[in-house]
């Protein structure tokens, strides 16, 4: 059987011959042009002048470089292309902008996640969240928990440019292949091993860890000598959409917890913008994602840019760290 491409798994992405929703394909597919796009900017790089700071901010207070607001740019007139997008809410800015009044779905993404990895060519990707969109004003149609997603994915922009999506039915990837741009599926019903010896975390915050991050990650050290019984390796990129990417591929938890740095922030990724698809993805992958407190799904957002601390991946370590927070409370 020939491998399908985006369009063809969009027509019957259960292999039930019923299609996705129409609006639907059409903001994947929208999503996946702007993908395309800026995967040849990131390709591209110092050839095309595109590295280096933009010299400018964004709204959480962090340096942006020049692919963050091409990025950013792209997907906003992507959303408004579309014609399906309500309104569309980007990391890179402080609210959201209404797009198309009436339209079906509101649009979430952070352009370019791990952009400080820009200018050293190490991968780095686009995370998006898709919403139906409800009624109210400003953030507040967006303030609805991540089980609310009609569908979540990211772009990898690394040896091969990856799109990773789930509709709420499995995980399917695509690779695009360049002659032709097109994103042909390279894999589909994505399972994530529910046992590892592989850890995703920065290390170098251990001493600002809650005692049970510590304490787990104490307990992987030990090795096959200590409590788990096994030799664990250690990865980080410094990129979540790399770093989740190789746990949908291979196994493992990606964590990013609370950290006593700044006690009254409790994390420091983005649950809306990245905590949230991601957490579908995994979730969908047979995976489990968790804050400390909660399933990171069913966290009732207060703001558009609210932080959470993130642990995520294969079931049996999130359930130990689960075990742990539960121990320690």
């Amino acid at each position: 059987m020939a491998a399908r491409t985006l369009r063809e798994f969009l027509a019957d992405p259960k292999g039930d011959g019923k299609p996705a929703p129409r609006e639907l394909q059409v903001l994947i597919e929208a999503v996946s042009d702007s993908c395309r796009t800026i995967s040849y900017l990131v390709s591209r790089g110092a050839l095309a002048d595109v590295l280096g700071s933009a010299g400018t901010g964004n709204v959480q207070g962090e340096e942006q470089k020049q692919l963050d607001v091409l990025a950013n740019d792209e997907m906003m007139a992507m959303a408004k292309a579309s014609g399906v997008v309500a309104a569309a809410a980007s990391e890179e800015e402080e609210e959201a902008r209404t797009i198309t009044p009436g339209a079906p779905y509101l649009l979430m993404f952070d352009p370019l996640d791990g952009s400080s990895n820009i200018d050293v060519n190490v991968s780095i990707g686009t995370i998006f969240s898709i919403l139906p969109a409800i009624a109210g004003e400003g953030a507040e149609p967006f303030l609805q928990p991540g089980r609310n997603q009609a569908a979540a994915g990211y772009c990898v922009y690394g040896p091969q440019t990856t799109l990773v999506i789930t509709l709420g039915s499995g995980v399917a990837a695509f690779t695009m292949d360049p002659p032709t741009g097109q994103f042909v599926q390279t894999g589909s019903n994505i399972r994530i091993p529910e046992k590892t010896k592989e850890f995703a975390i920065n290390m170098s915050n251990m001493r600002h860890w809650a005692d049970p991050v510590r304490h787990y990650i104490d307990d992987c050290l030990l090795g096959e000598l200590g409590p788990r019984g096994k030799n664990y390796n250690m990865r980080w990129i410094a990129s979540m959409v790399a770093d989740v990417h190789r746990v949908l591929s291979r196994g493992g938890v990606f964590m990013y917890p609370w950290d006593k740095r700044e006690p009254n922030k409790p994390g420091k990724l983005r649950l809306m913008y990245e905590a949230n698809p991601m957490s579908l993805l995994v979730e969908q992958a047979g995976g489990k994602s968790f804050d400390g407190r909660e399933h990171i799904l069913d966290i009732l957002p207060t703001g558009l840019h609210q932080r959470v601390s993130v642990m995520l991946g294969s079931k049996e370590e999130v359930e130990v760290l689960e075990r742990k927070h539960v121990g320690a409370a």
